[in-house]
């Protein structure tokens, strides 16, 4: 039997018919002059807008939601502590002081990490990114070397870092909209509690030096709390964003925009149209059976298979569909022996033809492999069907 051949069975395809409605909701509110663009919602992984998603640009001071990501996981592994003091150098003063966008450290002074995690996520410090680089691991190549290692195992694959705080660096740091959201996603899905503590702020003092957060829509946007903004003269406008209502997070970026007004009014606009224009719909429970699996060689011919959580999705409000199509997707026939809980197959989910979802479907039970009684049975089953 051909085990490269796939399996699809079709249900439940009558439950989910929605009555004729009005139309899809507007184009999202990005303007063509901005060439990279990516909605994402976090509660159901689904994607809203995309456009060039996969476009590799220069990301700017962007690049610090990774400084901020690398030292969480520190903290969070116990081997970092918010506590620590670092003591500032002259050497970094000379080299990073009023350097672009900075917390105006001096040489002689002892942040905390927390105060300097601030000074990143707040007002984009430069000299607080390489300040804390050094003070976690005692040099900017090992701090790097993190940062790319993280990228890596987030499934980053079209990311390369060359710098703590996305300073120019002749092209050593770009990334796209794809893997900036796997990293939003991450940062704010793995350690909710540093990321509520140091994003999301509307400004900051060191010393008697008062600065504001130039995020486009913390305190704008009803639910949103980040991350970074970016611009160079190479790289553009360009900003990551995020928003929770209602346990419902979008992510956004913007990369490429040619002035900051329209990105900030953009990234305002296109949270709006997300939460605004798609509603969240659980079409089934978790743990519901919701088909079956041909198994070769087994003591069962077929194994139920379950869903492991609510499938649930965003769609437009109002939509007008004629039909939803669920269907049961696996590389088949299974072989046994397959285990209860081992993830065998895909739930999708179609409408008018386009995909909108997937979510794994496990085996409801044990199937062992088929003793020669069972094996001939099956053998004989398979020839008269």
């Amino acid at each position: 039997m051909d085990l490269k051949r796939f399996t699809a069975v079709v249900v439940g395809l009558g439950a989910f018919v929605l009555p004729a409605s009005p139309a899809m909701p507007a184009p999202a509110p990005v303007p063509e002059d901005i060439p990279v663009g990516l909605l994402v919602d976090l509660s159901t992984g689904q994607t809203l807008f995309s456009r060039e998603a996969d476009r590799r640009f220069v990301p700017a001071s962007v690049t610090k939601v990774m400084t901020a990501y690398t030292a969480f996981k520190l903290i969070d592994e116990d081997e970092l502590r918010l506590d620590m003091q670092y003591l500032y150098p002259a050497s970094l003063e000379e080299e990073w002081y009023a350097e672009g966008s900075n917390m105006f450290l001096r040489a002689g002074e002892r942040p905390t990490v927390a105060q300097l995690l601030l000074g990143i996520t707040t007002v984009s410090g430069n000299d607080a990114s390489v300040a804390l680089a050094n003070a976690a691991t005692g040099s900017l190549e090992s701090w790097i070397d993190l940062m790319n290692a993280n990228a890596e195992a987030l499934g980053m694959r079209d990311t390369h870092f060359g710098s703590t705080n996305g300073f120019p660096d002749g092209g050593q740091t770009y990334t796209t909209a794809s893997d900036l959201a796997l990293l939003g996603a991450a940062i704010t899905r793995d350690y909710p509690g540093l990321y509520r503590r140091f994003f999301g702020h509307r400004g900051m003092r060191w010393r008697d030096i008062a600065q504001s957060n130039h995020d486009p829509v913390t305190g704008r946007v009803d639910g949103a709390d980040g991350m970074k903004t970016g611009y160079t003269n190479e790289a553009g406008f360009t900003f990551l964003g995020s928003a929770e209502r209602d346990d419902r997070r979008l992510l956004m970026v913007l990369a490429g925009a040619p002035s900051g007004r329209e990105r900030d009014v953009a990234s305002r606009a296109l949270l709006e149209w997300g939460f605004d224009n798609f509603e969240h719909t659980t079409l089934i429970d978790a743990g519901a059976i919701v088909g079956s699996a041909e198994v070769q060689d087994g003591s069962a011919a077929r194994v139920n298979l379950r869903l492991e959580r609510d499938l649930a999705v965003a769609l437009p409000k109002d939509i007008d569909v004629d039909s939803w199509k669920l269907e049961t997707v696996y590389r088949g026939p299974l072989v046994a022996p397959i285990a209860a809980g081992d993830t065998v197959a895909r739930l999708r989910l179609t409408i008018d033809g386009e995909n909108v979802l997937e979510a794994p479907l496990i085996a409801a039970a044990d199937v062992q492999e088929a003793n020669m009684f069972e094996r001939i049975a099956n053998a004989f089953s398979s020839w008269m069907n």
